[in-house]
């Protein structure tokens, strides 16, 4: 096989991968990234669970249907709506991993469902237990190992710019203001969760904005009374106010995480003269619902390969992207994310990212609403299951995973 057949062109697209210029192997065991530009985070970012390897002449409908990796584990069986069951990779290249057999996913969508079955002892790990879950596990199975983390995946409220009366600054704003933060956290998760930017928040986060400096973005500031009164003035100067509301339809993923922080975001535009009215989407069709911007206000659940300003920029922010579902552009704000994932001393590269989180906020680009904490919870016998605090998609290998049975 010639050296052009080693190659491998990269189609570029508007995220942190675009600057990859081309790949080219050595051999079966060597590959070298030709990058257009340094970046300081591509190894972490190569090493996340959102860079998997797989085999490029397998089409993208048979690797739905039969996924092929180089993990730990082999794709056994499929059962929709329950379970997916792997087994033992016998070439997994650490020789001595992984420990387990083989795992089997038990598919239970109903969450009551699902926690009585790991409290029986039906399951070995439970993961994503709420709060208040948690305190059902503590009494009910009070055996179990549980532990709270904080997983980067925060509630925001994503607005279609292009669609009118929402094209308006002043209304996007407003509504922005409106915002109670520690209400979502007192009563979703019990107090448990944090107020953050775009980047997830301190001690957790490496790169979040300290609170202080939170505290002076629109909106975050402690006194909810005085930003929701500039927010009807605002609304009263567009025309609405105690006699004239706004009517409004909040669309979500008909999902827990997503549904219960909507009904709280409707209660709280109420309080700028905004009537809402709660659309839940099935999963299915939320994504493509959003991507094709068919929508006017919604919450959405944002997740990041990894604790880095760069896929939080690039994926979301940057005027194009994929997953920027609210139609916000700023080049000068795409050019500060080029200089920052550029710079390699670290306390530069901070204060260029609490700047973008600063312009973020000013522009009403995506309001965080909060992020929340939930726990994992597995029984004795399962041993070094790990758990991670930047994203939850880092933690599923299971190489070091064992049973003490």
């Amino acid at each position: 096989m010639d050296k052009a057949q080693h190659k491998l062109r990269i189609n570029p697209r508007k995220s942190w991968y675009v600057n990859v210029a081309e790949v080219a192997t050595n051999g079966d065991y060597e590959a070298t990234f030709h990058l257009k530009r340094p970046q300081p985070s591509f190894l972490a970012l190569l090493a996340t669970g959102w860079s998997p390897i797989y085999p490029c002449h397998v089409s993208a409908r048979d690797m739905r249907t039969h996924p092929i990796g180089t993990g730990p584990f082999k794709f056994v069986e499929f059962k929709p709506n329950q379970s997916i069951t792997v087994a033992r990779n016998p070439d997994y290249w650490k020789k001595e991993r992984p420990h387990l057999d083989g795992i089997e996913y038990t598919i239970i969508k109903d969450v009551s469902t699902r926690l009585l079955s790991f409290i029986a002892g039906k399951a070995d790990v439970y993961f994503g237990v709420t709060i208040p879950q948690l305190k059902d596990v503590k009494n009910q199975a009070p055996d179990a190992i549980c532990k709270v983390f904080a997983a980067n995946v925060n509630r925001n409220l994503i607005v279609n710019r292009d669609k009118p009366p929402f094209d308006s600054a002043d209304l996007r704003r407003a509504m922005s203001l409106s915002l109670d933060r520690k209400s979502f956290i007192d009563i979703i998760t019990a107090g448990e969760g944090d107020i953050g930017g775009a980047m997830q928040p301190p001690p957790d986060g490496l790169w979040g904005m300290p609170p202080e400096m939170l505290n002076t973005l629109p909106g975050y500031g402690p006194d909810v009374g005085k930003n929701r009164a500039a927010a009807r003035n605002l609304m009263e100067k567009l025309g609405y106010g105690p006699d004239q509301h706004l009517a409004v339809t909040v669309s979500t993923r008909n999902i827990a995480p997503y549904r219960d922080p909507a009904v709280i975001l409707i209660d709280q535009l109420k309080q700028i003269y905004i009537d809402a009215v709660l659309d839940p989407v099935d999963t299915t069709n939320w994504y493509p619902k959003v991507m094709r911007k068919d929508y006017a206000v919604g919450l959405n659940v944002t997740e990041t390969a990894v604790d880095d300003p760069d896929p939080a920029f690039y994926e979301n922010f940057v005027c194009g992207a994929d997953r920027n579902y609210t139609g916000y552009c700023n080049p000068e704000v795409d050019r500060l994310v080029d200089r920052q994932s550029l710079e390699s001393d670290l306390g530069k590269r901070k204060q260029l990212v609490w700047e973008i989180e600063r312009r973020l906020a000013e522009d009403d680009a995506r309001p965080t609403l909060f992020y929340p904490r939930a726990a994992i919870c597995w029984q004795p016998r399962l041993k070094a299951l790990p758990v991670m605090v930047n994203s939850i998609y880092n933690e599923s290998r299971f190489e070091d995973v064992w049973l003490d049975q």
